[in-house]
């Protein structure tokens, strides 16, 4: 059997004390299912920080974009720029599939985005 706990601190009480709102401080969460089912994407935000739109429509979009093409996005990615090339994918591969690359290091490749 489960047993549920609030994440609260213990000072804050039980409900039928009479917390308040300011006792019972949220997080909000923003969950991105794939079609498969499996979780892909959790952010949490305190109450008080507003959620960032943008932010999670380019997480949708490099969770799209990596799950059709063996690739990954950088940091501050956003549609059309550079993609890595992920390590499952070899020189002659990625030749093949992308026309070419730009070696950074020897585990770093990048691209142009795949469309």
């Amino acid at each position: 059997m489960a047993k549920l706990y609030d994440m609260l601190p213990a000072e804050a009480g039980d409900s039928s004390d009479g917390r308040t709102p300011a006792d019972n401080a949220t997080v909000r969460s923003v969950f991105v299912v794939g079609p498969d089912k499996k979780i892909k994407l959790v952010l949490t935000y305190p109450m008080t920080t507003g959620r960032n739109f943008d932010e999670i429509l380019r997480a949708i979009d490099s969770i799209q974009l990596t799950a059709k093409h063996q690739v990954a996005t950088p940091a501050q990615w956003k549609q059309g720029e550079d993609v890595i090339i992920t390590a499952g994918v070899s020189d002659e591969d990625a030749n093949a599939r992308f026309g070419g690359f730009e070696r950074i290091l020897p585990y770093l490749r990048k691209t142009k985005q795949p469309t």
